[in-house]
């Protein structure tokens, strides 16, 4: 290969040739569609599947909340410790609210942790560890000794502290939960980063004078979202337990939001009058975090190269 066909293999304009007509193959393959990708992922993934439908359902139950919910969060009209019945399906509080009705509208403050904290964690730990993982060098220790120090603290830890100097509030807890998970998301990103800058198209690249700015978008970023989406997946499981530890502390979601977290904070001094109390938002919590957990799990084996070549 001539010296000019060299330096566009290295920018990324062109595939390496292959041996058999293996780069005229791998154009012409068509991409999979979204529909089949999701079937294929069905096929082999049913337990992250399942996940997916358990979290499809607790979103549309989100959406829906206050079609499903019949009372008010903080409607307190009812008579206090009923247990469940048709008329108060999870049974009421000490203040007579009824537990259905904050069950299902405290699937927004989950979701929303969830939704907000980790595009925060993605985007700051996410960019650090690609700016470490390119740069090097004094940048890259610099970086990673930061995020050292905050690996130092107990994640659950550092976010109490943090919630309590900020002040109790559910916005102040998405602060506290995205601070958190940022060095995760770095070194998540640094270790595909450096895998893919030590190989030989990369080296060749630079040689030629490909900027860092394209190399990151052509080869760095697509060979670092997999292990991304995964960690998303994994970090809002993670945010949704935060911020339940957060407001059972009082220091995330005030009344009278609803959230699973402080509805059990309020439930444990009544564990043996009114159980439902405690049982009902619990189930919640485990349900949305197991349903995300396997969905991560799933897309963690569907996504590893090694995993669809067995297949």
């Amino acid at each position: 290969m001539n010296e000019a066909r060299w330096e566009e293999v290295a920018a990324g304009d062109v595939a390496p040739p292959r041996r058999g007509g293996g780069a005229i193959a791998a154009a012409a393959r068509p991409r999979r569609a979204p529909v089949a990708t999701l079937r294929r992922f069905a096929r082999r993934q049913p337990i992250g599947m399942l996940g997916t439908t358990v979290l499809l359902g607790i979103v549309l139950v989100a959406l829906a909340a206050d079609l499903i919910a019949p009372y008010d969060a903080g409607d307190q009209s009812g008579p206090p410790f009923v247990a469940p019945n048709r008329t108060y399906l999870f049974g009421t509080d000490k203040f007579g609210q009824d537990v259905f009705s904050r069950v299902v509208l405290g699937s927004r403050v989950s979701l929303e942790v969830g939704l907000i904290c980790v595009p925060i964690g993605l985007l700051i730990g996410g960019s650090l560890g690609i700016v470490a993982g390119v740069a090097g060098g004094r940048i890259d220790n610099a970086i990673m000794r930061l995020m050292d120090v905050l690996f130092a603290f107990p994640a659950l830890v550092l976010a109490i502290l943090i919630a309590a100097v900020l002040g109790p509030s559910l916005t102040n807890a998405m602060v506290a939960i995205g601070i958190v998970i940022i060095p995760i998301f770095a070194r998540t990103a640094r270790a595909p980063v450096l895998s893919v800058m030590g190989m030989e198209f990369m080296v060749a690249a630079r040689v030629v004078g490909v900027g860092s700015r394209r190399l990151v978008l052509r080869h760095v970023l697509p060979n670092s979202m997999t292990p991304l989406v995964v960690q998303a997946t994994i970090s809002f499981s993670a945010a949704i337990l935060d911020e339940a530890a957060l407001s059972f502390l009082g220091l995330g979601a005030q009344p009278p939001t609803p959230s699973w977290g402080k509805m059990l904070g309020e439930a444990r001094n009544y564990v043996t009058l009114a159980p439902w109390m405690a049982l009902f938002p619990g189930l919640a919590i485990v349900a949305a975090v197991l349903a995300i957990n396997l969905l991560g799990d799933g897309l963690r084996d569907f996504l590893d190269p090694r995993t669809r070549t067995r297949g």
